[in-house]
């Protein structure tokens, strides 16, 4: 067994992974993370992308530059031209993001899962219960970015950006073991509801983007990129922000997750499933 492998193998064990991200001062560990990771030598920007490869898959073989000054650097890549192409069949909504897809169904009441057999409420996710109404019959689903994928997301269809409500909260890994353990996980933790409008046909469609430990931030595009989301405290943002199918969104500064909100109509592409990995772009729903 390899080195790699076997200290994965320990980390992975569900109570030294549970114990070692998450009972350690999260917040602190956070912003030790985020101002580490933008420290700009050299020798530290390749020794800790370095490090980092070894407990995960990252794969910079589609990352637009080969050199990068730091780790934050690393982290926010962006990919080559036409790395991710988007699905453009009109009736196709496409995933936002790289992803391995979590917990997805149909919205049959308020409650909805994380996980199997840890449900949470939509409306304490959403902030407010009137925006849960919408999508009552209507189809989530779940979207883990992994600290090695690709960060950014983007518009899952032609649309506008018609509000962003930010909600302060904690910073609870967001992986699988987490989900099993920690109740209402999405809810506790600090988040960006993005409500959208679909130019065809007029659907509302929600991106939920979920911080996480590590995460040092949330950034939107269509707002200010300068400074971090949470950067003034909970507030609602009304927009009217036009974006075209594919365009970015906005990035995370680790990995953390996108639960993903569509009205009755609309139902998961073909394959995508529980566990199944999915990339930017690639078909996640149709109209039906």
């Amino acid at each position: 067994m390899t080195v790699r492998g076997a200290l994965m193998r320990v980390l992975l064990q569900e109570d030294v992974n549970f114990l070692l991200t998450n009972r350690l001062p999260r917040r602190f560990a956070t912003n030790a993370v985020g101002w580490f990771s933008k420290i700009e030598q050299p020798l530290v920007a390749k020794a800790s992308i370095r490090a980092w490869r070894i407990f995960s898959d990252l794969d910079l073989s589609d990352a637009a530059a080969t050199r990068f000054r730091s780790m934050h650097d690393c982290f926010t890549r962006a990919l080559k031209p036409g790395a991710r192409p988007v699905d453009p069949r009109a009736d196709v909504v496409a995933s936002p993001c790289d992803a391995i897809v979590g917990a997805n169904g149909t919205i049959a009441s308020d409650e909805i899962h994380q996980i199997k057999g840890m449900p949470y409420s939509l409306a304490e996710l959403l902030g407010d219960a009137a925006d849960a109404k919408p999508f009552l019959g209507g189809t989530y689903v779940t979207l883990r970015l992994t600290a090695a994928m690709y960060h950014h997301f983007h518009a899952p269809d032609d649309l506008t950006v018609e509000r962003v409500r930010y909600l302060s909260g904690d910073c609870w890994n967001v992986n699988p073991i987490a989900l099993k353990r920690v109740e209402r996980l999405f809810c506790r933790n600090e988040r960006a509801v993005v409500s959208c409008r679909l130019r065809e046909g007029g659907a509302p469609v929600l991106l939920v983007a979920v911080a996480a430990i590590l995460v040092a931030g949330i950034r939107l595009t269509f707002l200010n990129t300068d400074r971090l989301l949470r950067e003034g405290g909970d507030r609602t943002v009304p927009l009217a922000a036009d974006m075209a199918k594919g365009e970015e969104m906005g990035w995370f500064e680790h990995g953390s997750t996108i639960v993903m909100f569509l009205p009755e109509g609309f139902a998961l592409a073909e394959g995508v499933g529980e566990g199944r990995p999915i990339r930017q772009g690639e078909a996640i729903a149709r109209r039906v």
